[in-house]
């Protein structure tokens, strides 16, 4: 099976499969793919309707089912259902429980599945993504393998290796309008490692350092990936951004395990949501969205055409989908905190992971209460 790149996919809407089932350990391909699908097949507006994610750990593949034949809201004819599981890949949280339930799948969930492809929703897009170090035996892996291609396609995240890596990263600098040396490219995977999802974002702070210049070289690598500067204000916020519990439990505990201050992971928690209440304050007194940007993230210039509109749309679809009372609390509950933190022997590491974790709980609820009211209604 040949290595799976989405940055040369083409997604269509005329020739998109019902299912795409990933597994292997490059979890970040099967994310960038979901990306494009939500970028080509949604507006900002109807991502917080019509995408839905799933832990395969505790769910019910009839629940994954009945989601995907439910019609999408108004906001787009397409829906997008994600369902994802982590296999052992060193994860501490990674417990045997969750091992084993990604395994599992009973006679009457592959009945349910079958009989679904038989006939499925013809705008849903099902994502299966499993990760780890997973082999073709899997019990899943040999599941979906068996239902008909033209239906279900199947891939394996593999890890890329060095010269496949390098092209992936001069197609990602491209698409951000850079281009960049092989001294440059060959130190970033010195520095970084072959793991995507940290080269993705160092290529999008290079992006945002060389501001005019097209080409990438190897001072601005040694500058902006130096790995003495805080690597959790990239990585959490864009976590936190792209609504990923999971990744923004990941990020913190590595950083507190590498010994980030508390105080730095406040600062960054505290920065991503004032941004929002300012912005959203800001459309309250009749701002223009390119202004509040601009005051927002003043490194990140137009000419940056493709990052430009990515963290545009980013910022404004948080802005628009999380309500006013939303942003005070997460406002009011981080000074409590910082409160305790400062006057208290509580550990510092499980108040903020159980307000992260507080914080996706409630929006979750909320989602769950608008589909709730919208199929009350229809």
């Amino acid at each position: 099976m040949r290595a799976f790149d989405p940055l040369v996919t083409e997604v269509r809407e005329d020739r998109l499969a019902s299912c795409y089932f990933f597994y292997g350990e490059e979890e970040y391909l099967a994310e960038l793919f979901i990306r494009r699908l939500k970028q080509v097949l949604m507006t900002p507006d109807a991502q917080g309707f019509n995408l839905e994610r799933f832990d395969l750990v505790g769910m019910r593949w009839a629940d994954v089912i009945d989601t995907a034949r439910t019609a999408p809201f108004f906001f787009s004819p397409w829906r997008i259902v994600v369902v994802k599981a982590l296999e052992d890949n060193g994860d501490r949280r990674n417990t045997k429980e969750r091992r084993e339930g990604a395994r599992k799948l009973s006679s009457l969930d592959e009945k349910i599945i079958r009989e679904y492809f038989r006939s499925p929703a013809s705008r849903t897009v099902l994502v299966v993504v499993i990760a780890g170090r997973i082999k073709r035996t899997h019990p899943l892996v040999k599941f979906f393998v068996s239902l008909p291609p033209s239906k279900v396609q199947s891939r394996e995240l593999k890890p890329l290796k060095t010269n496949v890596l390098h092209d992936w990263m001069a197609r990602h600098l491209a698409s951000l309008g850079k281009s960049a040396t092989p001294a440059a490219l060959s130190r970033l995977e010195e520095i970084v490692g072959k793991d995507l999802r940290r080269i993705d974002q160092e290529l999008e702070k290079l992006a945002v350092y060389t501001a005019e210049r097209k080409m990438v070289d190897l001072e601005d690598v040694h500058q902006v990936c130096d790995w003495t500067r805080s690597f959790v204000e990239w990585d959490l916020t864009d976590a936190l951004k792209k609504g990923d519990s999971r990744q923004s439990l990941i990020t913190l505990n590595r950083a507190f395990q590498e010994g980030e201050k508390p105080e730095n992971v406040m600062r960054v928690l505290a920065s991503f949501f004032r941004d929002l209440l300012l912005a959203r304050l800001w459309l309250r007194e009749g701002r223009e969205r390119k202004e509040i940007f601009s005051l927002l993230k003043p490194q990140i210039k137009e000419t940056f055409v493709k990052l430009y509109a990515d963290e545009f749309r980013a910022l404004f679809s948080l802005v628009d989908s999380l309500p006013l009372e939303e942003l005070n609390w997460a406002i009011r509950e981080l000074e409590k905190i910082d409160l305790l933190i400062k006057t208290s022997d509580a550990s510092a590491q499980t108040l903020i992971e159980t307000f992260v974790i507080a914080y996706f709980g409630r929006q979750n609820q909320a989602r769950r209460e608008r589909i709730a009211n919208w199929k009350g209604r229809s």
